[in-house]
């Protein structure tokens, strides 16, 4: 397309449709973005498509077994690629390495904060739980982690929106949730948060606190009304931490952490792969300037060490 014509069609854009989850999380963080674009935009029209995904359907599974991250997606990408809306925002920690082909991140936001968080009505600390306690979190990668330093924990499947794995928590089910920070802070629930995990407790999945705005690539028009939305240093860490995950075939069948911080221009990864079991945990990191080039090799650190023996049991 010529870029006349580019510039035509980005002109003509005067409206914009978001497809989104229906959790109220989801719906929270899609209409941030519209009343950002909203602002940015002078009298652009900007509207929400709730959806529900596959991953929403499937509470009573793991979802490593039922497909990984892509089943809070797929039903996205359709709908813009059917025309019925033009981008979706999605928490980038659900969003698979790999985009499908003609798909393109738009735009990765400023980050929230990125790490895990313990809920509980009975403990301060996670520390304090007593043996034999039970812990919630719907993710192995947590699960593994609060295995390797709480051995004498029990740690149960606990899947559901936000509100849904607090009811659960508030009617005695668990002692203990551990829970994303970020989506907490979104929905007014900070005060929930007993202990904010360290990322050497608790290192965040890939992506963790940032949002990501996908679009098809070609809409060249829609692309340059969102990259306004852009955080460059969020972006960098991110992209770091997707380069792990796509280097160790990252998904949800994978306890895999990956974690980016950027400092005068070089970026320190942090980077952890562990059994399911949390009986044997690799950590690894990498500094570097460009953002694939340090995930990928914290996670041929990794390798190194003998996370490809882990990848092939978890297959």
């Amino acid at each position: 397309m010529a870029a006349g014509a580019r510039a035509d069609r980005r002109t003509a854009v005067t409206r914009l449709v978001i497809a989104t989850r229906q959790s109220r999380l989801a719906l929270w963080q899609a209409e941030h973005i519209a009343k950002r674009l909203r602002e940015l935009h002078a009298g652009l029209a900007v509207e929400l498509l709730p959806m529900t995904t596959r991953g929403d359907q499937l509470l009573d599974r793991r979802l490593d077994e039922a497909g990984g991250k892509g089943l809070f997606v797929k039903e996205l990408e359709t709908a813009i690629s059917e025309g019925r809306a033009e981008l979706a925002v999605h928490s980038m920690k659900d969003v698979p390495a790999d985009l499908p082909g003609g798909f393109t991140l738009a735009a990765i936001t400023e980050r929230e904060d990125p790490r895990d968080g313990f809920v509980s009505n009975r403990c301060a600390r996670l520390a304090d739980l007593a043996a034999g306690s039970v812990v919630g979190t719907s993710s192995l990668r947590r699960a593994a982690q609060v295995k390797e330093r709480h051995a004498a924990l029990e740690v149960r499947l606990l899947r559901g929106n936000v509100e849904t794995r607090l009811a659960k928590l508030d009617r005695g089910e668990y002692d203990g949730v551990v829970l994303a920070v970020a989506g907490l802070t979104r929905l007014g629930l900070e005060a929930r948060i007993a202990e904010r995990l360290a990322v050497e407790v608790s290192l965040p999945a890939p992506g963790q606190g940032a949002l990501g705005i996908e679009c098809l690539a070609e809409r060249v028009d829609v692309r340059a009304l969102l990259a306004p939305l852009a955080d460059p240093s969020s972006a960098l860490c991110v992209r770091a931490e997707r380069a792990v995950s796509r280097a160790l075939g990252g998904s949800c069948s994978l306890p895999l952490g990956a974690y980016a911080q950027l400092a005068r221009g070089i970026l320190t990864v942090r980077a952890l792969v562990a059994s399911a079991d949390g009986s044997r945990v690799l950590r690894a990191s990498a500094q570097g300037a460009d953002p694939e080039a340090a995930g990928l090799a914290a996670a041929q650190a990794l390798r190194a060490q003998g996370a490809d023996e882990i990848l092939k049991a978890l297959q």
